[in-house]
């Protein structure tokens, strides 16, 4: 069964770099055999994706902005703990979708966070999630995701 970094490679998949902290806190926390892992806000290589789901954005925009953010959070891991592959399972993804007031389509948007996962991780990229709709984030972003993994201690070089 090939790895998670096997499965980056087959796909011809590139993360991009983490992002740098924005303000006073630590993109990665690593306690016992948890990491958990601040928001990340969607964003590609021309920056923030921004924007309202069901005002000036669809649902398949917002899928693959939340598909950034997994690519990202999977950055922020690879860097964290040297390898994809020191991961044993996605514990819990909480999402957040820039949408008009009364969206009821947020689960649809963060699936395009779960799908990567899944298609990187497989059975262990399945995970509990809460997906929901906010009238505003952080530099007016499309979307945001934070999430929790599980790891093989000893497999991961955590570096906080």
């Amino acid at each position: 069964m090939p790895t998670p970094e096997q499965r980056l490679m087959a796909a011809a998949v590139m993360l991009p770099d983490p992002p740098q902290a924005g303000g006073n806190y630590l993109a990665a926390k690593t306690a016992g055999s948890l990491v958990f892992l601040s928001g990340v806000l969607s964003a590609d290589e021309h920056g923030i994706i921004t924007g309202t789901v069901g005002a000036d954005r669809t649902v398949e925009e917002g899928y693959k902005a939340a598909r950034r953010c997994a690519l990202t959070h999977m950055a922020v891991l690879r860097q964290h703990l040297g390898s994809l592959d020191a991961i044993t399972q996605i514990v819990s993804v909480n999402g957040y979708v820039n949408a008009i007031a009364g969206f009821p389509d947020s689960p649809a948007v963060l699936n395009g966070f779960s799908d990567a996962l899944i298609e990187v991780f497989g059975d262990a990229g399945r995970h509990v999630r809460a997906a929901v709709g906010v009238s505003a984030l952080p530099r007016n972003a499309l979307v945001e995701v934070q999430m929790t993994v599980a790891i093989d201690t000893e497999r991961a070089q955590a570096h906080g």
